[in-house]
């Protein structure tokens, strides 16, 4: 016969139409994707909750290292793990009663510490390069005499060290400005508000002796970060998958249709 015939194919390969929400193994994976994410999110969290405490610094005596009123993170540590050039969170009630303070450890028991050789703190006879100091200000306004910093106890210092009420300022008393290795009770990592990041080595110290490890910072934001970006990523799948599913539907529609 010659008419055109009416009946409607559909295109051979498939039956026109996509799952909404995408395929069971995608979906499947994308559940797997933010459950994980979840873990690793508020597990990031736990960790630092754990491992980390909050300080505001409201003094400017480690300035510029720490400004006034900014917001660190300090690593809970027992005072025997305190390094040469660790900038810690110590409480003595012969320098401020009833507050935390937040100095650099510059000398640890056994070391002698004096100032000014060329304009350089010298510990154990060795000046010290102290690139974090405001750029200009030498080690020390007056020069001290040598110290012999007792076993199980630290020297300290301000960065700020015109104004900074640090060791400096009590070389009357019996202990000569230093602190127990008890006293100390957190190593500061970073300053996070506003956000400066993790504090620079000190590698001035590191002839004097092995430098303190970073703690966990880095590898906790990187935790937190992958966790949020596995959450977000397998939380649109679903509606970026239906969405397409929709398109290719439509598009297969058409397609039957101007089959004749």
């Amino acid at each position: 016969m010659g008419g055109e015939s009416m009946t409607r194919t559909a295109p051979s390969g498939g039956t026109g139409t996509v799952r909404a929400g995408g395929g069971r193994l995608g979906q499947r994976l994308s559940g797997l994707a933010v459950a994980l994410g979840l873990v690793m999110f508020l597990g990031g969290f736990a960790w630092a909750a754990l491992v980390y405490r909050p300080y505001t610094v409201p003094t400017g005596s480690m300035s510029p290292t720490i400004a006034v009123g900014d917001r660190v993170l300090a690593q809970r540590i027992d005072g025997d793990e305190v390094r040469r050039g660790d900038v810690v969170v110590f409480e003595d009630k012969n320098w401020v009663a009833d507050s935390k303070v937040v100095k650099r450890v510059v000398a640890v028991g056994g070391d002698t510490v004096s100032c000014c050789t060329d304009g350089r703190l010298t510990v154990d006879g060795k000046p010290v390069e102290e690139p974090y100091l405001p750029k200009g200000s030498a080690a020390e306004l007056q020069g001290f005499g040598t110290v012999t910093v007792p076993e199980g106890r630290l020297f300290l210092l301000g960065d700020e060290r015109q104004g900074s009420l640090d060791s400096t300022a009590h070389l009357t008393e019996a202990a000569r400005g230093t602190v127990s290795r008890d006293a100390v009770s957190a190593r500061v990592d970073a300053v996070v508000w506003p956000w400066k990041g993790m504090l620079e080595r000190p590698t001035g110290f590191e002839t004097l002796g092995a430098l303190s490890e970073p703690g966990p910072l880095r590898t906790i934001e990187v935790l937190i970060v992958a966790g949020a970006v596995l959450v977000l990523g397998g939380g649109a799948y679903g509606p970026v998958a239906s969405r397409l599913g929709r398109s290719r539907t439509a598009q297969a529609r058409a397609e039957t249709a101007g089959v004749r």
